[in-house]
């Protein structure tokens, strides 16, 4: 079964699928968001991160890119205590250096959203390999998800779905190549 069958109806699923999953996003704040999520996801269920959000939302203080850049030990010590967020160290610290990441980005590309337009269209290994080159704790599967998630690569929705028709009219990256 697809995402597409059984997020339908489901509290969590439901809203994402229908009003997220596979939009372009231009958004720097959300973009860094979504990456956050993704990698926090790693081992765990996307339901588990999506019922967490909120948390995340807060621990990070709204996806603020520059603010989470100049984290320090003491908000490292916090997030680590956190009981609303995953509490790992590893992922952690990836969102914080890769936050400083893209503030660098941000100074050679004008935005997140613009670097990745610099690199579009790659093939999911081109893009994994950029991603394991330019972030921290970015494999396969969470730069898959990352790039599908925000309309990069195809793939977030069936033909047959009725959100993909709606995706198409957004006109995501991954249709300008075709």
């Amino acid at each position: 079964m697809s995402y597409c069958d059984v997020a339908p109806g489901h509290p969590y699923h439901g809203p994402y699928h229908a009003k997220e999953y596979g939009f372009p996003i231009r958004d720097d704040s959300k973009l860094f968001e979504r990456l956050v999520l993704e990698i926090n996801q790693a081992g765990l269920s996307w339901l588990t991160i999506l019922k967490k959000r909120d948390a995340f939302d807060a621990a990070f203080d709204g996806f603020d890119i520059d603010r989470v850049a100049a984290y320090g030990r003491r908000e490292r010590s916090r997030l680590l205590r956190d009981p609303g967020i995953i509490r790992n160290q590893l992922k952690i610290d990836a969102v914080i250096e890769n936050a400083r990441r893209v503030v660098g980005i941000r100074a050679s590309h004008g935005s997140f959203a613009r670097w990745l337009d610099a690199h579009h269209p790659l093939t999911k290994d081109e893009w994994v390999k950029l991603f394991k080159r330019t972030f921290k704790f970015t494999g396969g599967e969470i730069t898959g998800e990352f790039l599908i998630s925000t309309g990069y690569l195809p793939g977030a929705h069936v033909t047959t779905c009725p959100i993909y028709p709606r995706v198409l009219r957004k006109n995501p990256p991954w249709m300008r190549n075709l």
